[in-house]
């Protein structure tokens, strides 16, 4: 309860403190990610993620500001996208000397500036004295570290650690060390200035006397750091400045696109910056982490699955994806990793445990749809790009991936890609909804393997497809028919054994006994984005898909209510996923029903007006929309997503109707469509193979009037109303 004093006569509510509050702040940069609360503290108490992680360690586990030993109050806080850092405007409680209130609160600001940049955590704190007397002051940030793997964060209880390090002081500095199972010795090593400051049982404090309307500057620098690394001592500003520049190049491979709806143009600007964090630079290329927390890492499903929604505006994206896949390409069976020869990963994962063998994701293979869907993007980059000599490249990994889905994805010749789990502590499901209840039965069993999954059909189907089209490029039309035909075939098989009549729509999955899952998911969507449905049932389904037990009013749950398994608050049961519905509108545009992918659109985009800074989570709860009311957050959600961010540039592509075809020098447009809220929209950037285009899109009735402003290089615009 807060304090009542009296001060002049007067009796006073002593501000202390201010109400507790959960909602947390993300920086992400490289192999580097940080959770504060808005006070930009890390608690050493409260949410169990919060920290600063560096290659899957969490190297702080408290970070906490003080002033006279008393949290500062919150004026404002949020993620500065142009400047890359965490904003956070604080004021001081009263502080008080003897019961007597000494400086009142609101008397200083705070100004706390924070960024990420090659494992060190950088913070700029200005505090400026508003009073007109002059102030004294004690200013401290207190610091921990568990050095806990983040799995250990996650829950995983291990049987034995390593040796924690008591906090060692240093001038102006502090030093926090864990010696690992793994023989290396990870380091956060703080760093205070200019003024001096002491260091003493984990804490860095400091004496500030600051003059009426006169400011002060002080600087904290973490550096983490692993076995031999060591961190540069660049100043504040020398960073800053290191960040623009890397930040710039990345928003720089990324086409321009403005509308004339401001509230839109947040979403989008915002699914630009969270891309732009969540991409870090490879030897191989730019490649999109998957999401913080628990996947700021390489997964491929998710890297896949990313650049292909964002492909049109940002194909340098998907050459990264596919290069940094390509040289992990699995050469050997190892069934403790779920790897065979041709298979591309699921994910990787540094840190301890991964470096221990406890967990099995170091460079981790259990997923049966990466490899088709590696083929599919390759195919894809070509067509957009006309990149040949790349695709010449990768052409060898493309290939021992076709092979890989004959040899080992398809171990029984049916002529389906299977999975089952190899490594006992691997994944049990290995497709995209990889819970271990997302595979079941109309009664609610669980099916047992190995495991066909609709998608995944249509992922190997489209992979053919795409095979066949760069063997065609490469010159060998004789492989090129073979695998179209491969393709037709597949095709005919899905049709006839995955269709349900009675339910309209196609099954989730054919269990071991080849017994289909008779359960309505937003799987079967993703063979519309494949393009393998026949066009009578893709409408069918469509239909399935759009009615009140599939679509919540904000998007297509994974799950429809009504089946046995549906649970709006579950993971994969019945919530609700940007990148799944953005796959979904993409297959409804390919049969040409753009109401249904209108309307998709308009869901996600009404669901973002709800969401803090117009971001979309990995996923959100299924509950049915009700009027005034936004839709239910998911608790353990990743925000930032890759794949989350670039469900709106596909949602868009998907209603304009828009293809970038770099390998044939044209832009073609099919069918435009906006909804009511999108009057006008001007795309910049555009790349063309080598050349550029600036697009001005005009919605007029029903109907969308596209014209080209500015073409740079040689291409054609073709539009088919």
């Amino acid at each position: 309860m807060d304090e009542v004093i009296k001060v002049a006569d007067q009796f006073y509510i002593l501000a202390g403190s201010d109400r507790v509050d959960d909602r947390t702040r993300v920086l992400k940069e490289g192999e580097t990610f940080a959770i504060f609360d808005r006070r930009g503290d890390i608690h050493a108490l409260g949410i169990a993620e919060y920290g600063l992680y560096h290659e899957g360690t969490r190297f702080l586990s408290q970070m906490e500001f003080r002033v006279d030993g008393l949290r500062p109050l919150l004026l404002s806080s949020t993620v500065n996208d142009e400047a890359g850092f965490l904003a956070v405007d604080l004021t001081n409680p009263d502080l008080t000397t003897d019961g007597e209130v000494v400086v009142p609160r609101g008397t200083l600001h705070f100004f706390r500036a924070t960024f990420l940049l090659d494992g060190s955590c950088y913070e700029r704190l200005r505090v400026t004295n508003h009073g007109r007397s002059r102030v004294r002051i004690a200013l401290s940030y207190g610091f921990a570290s568990d050095f806990a793997d983040i799995f250990e964060v996650r829950g995983i209880r291990r049987a034995r650690r390593g040796q924690l390090c008591p906090p060692a002081p240093g001038e102006g500095a502090l030093v926090l060390c864990y010696r690992g199972l793994d023989g290396v010795e990870r380091r956060a090593e703080v760093v205070a200035g200019p003024q001096r400051w002491s260091a003493a049982d984990g804490e860095l404090s400091v004496i500030c006397e600051i003059d009426p309307q006169q400011t002060e500057t002080f600087f904290v620098t973490v550096r983490c750091s692993a076995g031999d690394q060591r961190r540069s001592g660049e100043s504040f500003e020398q960073a800053h400045r290191s960040l623009l520049a890397r930040r710039f190049r990345i928003r720089a491979a990324r086409a321009g696109i403005e509308t004339s709806n401001e509230q839109f143009n947040d979403w989008l600007n915002r699914c630009g910056s969270d891309l732009d964090m969540m991409v870090t630079e490879t030897p191989e290329g730019l490649y999109p982490y998957a999401g913080v927390p628990w996947f700021s890492t390489a997964f491929g499903r998710d890297g896949i699955i990313t650049a292909l929604e964002t492909l049109w505006v940002a194909p340098e994206l998907a050459r990264g994806v596919l290069a940094y896949l390509a040289r992990r390409q699995a050469t050997e069976e190892d069934p403790e990793r779920d790897a065979e020869p041709g298979k591309i990963m699921h994910e990787t994962r540094l840190g301890e445990m991964a470096a221990l063998g406890e967990i099995p994701f170091g460079l981790y293979y259990g997923a049966a749809d990466t490899t088709p869907l590696f083929v599919a993007l390759a195919g894809a980059y070509y067509e957009t790009t006309g990149d040949r000599d790349f695709l010449e490249q990768i052409w060898p990994n493309v290939q021992r991936a076709l092979e890989w889905m004959e040899r080992y994805g398809d171990r029984d010749g049916d002529g389906f890609v299977e999975y089952y789990r190899r490594s006992p502590t691997g994944l049990v499901n290995q497709g995209w909804k990889d819970s271990a209840d997302s595979v079941f039965h109309s009664d609610g069993t669980l099916a047992q393997g190995p495991i066909a999954m609709c998608e995944i059909q249509g992922y190997v189907c489209a992979a053919w497809r795409a095979a066949a089209a760069v063997a065609a490029v490469l010159g060998d039309p004789a492989r090129s028919r073979e695998f179209e035909e491969k393709a037709k075939r597949l095709e005919e098989k899905i049709e006839r054994d995955f269709w349900l009549e009675d339910l309209g729509t196609y099954a989730l999955a054919l269990d071991g006994e080849k017994r289909p899952c008779r359960v309505r998911t937003s799987n079967a969507g993703h063979l519309l984005w494949a393009r393998v449905a026949a066009e009578q049932r893709a409408r069918r389904t469509a239909e399935t898909l759009m009615d009140s037990n599939g679509f919540s009013g904000w998007g297509v749950r994974t799950v429809a209510m009504g089946e046995v398994r549906y649970n709006p608050m579950s993971y994969h049961n019945g919530s609700v996923w940007p990148h799944d519905n953005a796959l979904i509108a993409a297959g409804f545009a390919a049969y040409g029903l753009k109401d249904h992918a209108e309307r998709i659109l308009t869901g996600m985009f009404d669901a973002s007006l709800f969401m803090e800074f117009h971001r979309l989570p990995e996923l959100f709860c299924g509950f049915p929309r009700r009027g005034g009311e936004g839709p239910t957050q998911y608790p353990l959600a990743c925000a930032p997503q890759s794949w989350a961010a670039g469900a709106a540039f596909l949602l868009l592509q998907s209603c304009l109707g828009i293809t970038v075809r770099g390998s044939e020098r044209e832009v073609r447009v099919v069918h435009p469509r906006l909804p009511p809220s999108l009057q006008e929209i001007r795309i910049t950037g555009l790349r063309v193979g080598d050349a550029v285009a600036d697009l001005y899109c005009q919605r007029r009735g029903d109907d969308v009037n596209i014209s080209l402003t500015r073409k740079e290089g040689d291409f054609d615009l073709v539009i088919v109303k």
